[in-house]
């Protein structure tokens, strides 16, 4: 099996593109962005979008939906003034009309004309961007990892539920063929009862020492640093080296947790972990590298009576010779693999000798799918609601690395039991930097 790496992904959805960014100008207290209902969109009518971030993945989605004849892209957003107008440029070329170059994001979402958002702004940035979209009566297809930390999550729920909004998250293995079958297949039996399964994917090691120093002239870096603890600007930890920070991110555990994880879930349909413990650290990077996420880690998660293990290192090969990511079935009937690049089935004695079967590999209509949504207003594929369950399994991965020990899981509460330092852990919940303020709609009663 092969793996197919961002940059492939990026080349396939158009071209690649300059970084990952924000939207911009705020000083001052954030106002609340006017409360609306979703704007109802005919089968017929085309559908009018705005794009936040216009970095890498951000390009990559823009070019995606502009390939759809029903949408048209009216206004692009950044901090980074570079990308904003390198995305506008791009929308220009392909249609002929230059959209709105918009520097807060918060005035796109005043356009009442929008009826989606793509959210592709660093990870940090997700979850406000998204609730502050609801609020202003948008759906929203945002990027993964839906959110920062566990407790932003629940509250991206809750505000999707209170406003009935459409969110497609940015998981698109969920729209891939074999992928697809592979989930079929588990489903149908014939794998026999699974014990173990096993998700990884490889990475790099540092980003290296620098200094601060200050920002690129075009890029809004308060701006960019938004709600996440303050710290100056260093070219290793602003865009794209963003994911390997804690402060905005979750390291690769998140970048590549939130699908191959995600696979393994969906796969099993059981959701919730009992209790997870996590090993790791900087042991390829070394401590004289700015990086604060581990380069090697190792998850375990303890379901009711199977067990997933989750892991990330440098350098190949991938779990017992596989590559460079995956997620592997055991059942008493054979072992199952599956990446982006195919499906290895190998079947146990006389147990059944057929594996599943695709028709198509990386094949994806995962955009065309949200669009249809908002106009069916049916749910998504990757909908945020169980979404939030995979997405919750990367941070309690990171939870429990960075405080030590094991941490015991109530996946209905998404809640940690009985581990009050645990949920003050960044994984779980952290403050945000004024004057920047998270909506909790998960205290919200139903």
């Amino acid at each position: 099996m092969t793996r197919m790496s961002r940059r492939e992904f990026l080349k396939t959805s158009g071209r690649t593109a300059l970084g990952v960014g924000l939207g911009t100008v705020v000083v001052g207290p954030a106002p609340r962005v006017a409360q609306a209902a979703p704007r109802k969109v005919g089968a017929n009518d085309k559908i009018i979008m705005g794009c936040i971030g216009m970095g890498g993945m951000g390009m990559a989605n823009m070019n995606n939906f502009l390939g759809q004849p029903d949408v048209e892209i009216a206004a692009v957003c950044d901090v980074d003034s570079g990308r904003l107008a390198n995305a506008a440029a791009e929308v220009e070329k392909r249609t002929g009309k230059r959209p709105k170059e918009i520097h807060d994001f918060r005035k796109l979402l005043e356009i009442k004309d929008i009826d989606a958002v793509c959210i592709s702004t660093p990870d940090h940035w997700h979850a406000l961007n998204m609730i502050m979209a609801a609020e202003a009566g948008k759906d929203v297809y945002v990027e993964k990892p839906i959110s920062h930390d566990i407790v932003e999550a629940k509250c991206m729920v809750a505000a999707a539920r209170k406003y009935g909004t459409v969110v497609q998250c940015g998981t698109w293995q969920r729209s891939v063929q074999h992928l697809v079958d592979v989930d079929s297949f588990i489903h149908s039996g014939k794998l026999g009862k699974i014990r173990i399964c096993r998700a990884w994917t490889l990475g790099g090691g540092g980003v290296g020492k620098m200094k601060p120093q200050d920002p690129p002239k075009e890029l809004d870096y308060d701006f960019w640093v938004g709600p996440a603890k303050f710290e100056p600007y260093r070219p290793n930890a602003c865009h794209g080296n963003f994911r390997w920070f804690f402060n905005f991110a979750a390291g690769l555990t998140g970048d590549w947790g939130a699908h191959m994880l995600d696979t393994v879930l969906q796969g099993m349909r059981d959701w919730h972990p009992l209790e997870v413990a996590s090993f790791g650290g900087k042991l390829v990077a070394g401590e004289d590298d700015d990086r604060t996420t581990p380069d090697t880690q190792i998850a375990i998660f303890k379901f009711r009576d199977w067990i997933l293990q989750w892991e990330i290192h440098v350098g190949e090969p991938g779990l017992d010779g596989g590559g460079g990511h995956g997620a592997e079935f055991i059942g008493d009937n054979g072992i199952l693999r599956v990446d982006r690049g195919g499906i290895s089935y190998t079947p146990k004695g006389d147990a059944q000798k057929e594996g599943p079967t695709t028709v198509d590999k990386l094949t994806s209509d995962h955009w065309r799918n949200f669009l249809d949504c908002v106009k069916s207003r049916e749910l998504p594929r990757s909908d945020i609601y169980t979404m939030a369950y995979s997405n919750a399994l990367c941070h309690l991965a990171n939870l429990a690395y960075l405080i030590g020990r094991s941490v015991k899981w109530d996946g209905e509460k998404q809640e940690v039991i009985g581990d009050k330092k645990a949920m003050e852990c960044q994984s779980y919940y952290r403050e945000y930097r004024k004057p920047w303020k998270l909506p909790r709609y998960d205290r919200e009663k139903v």
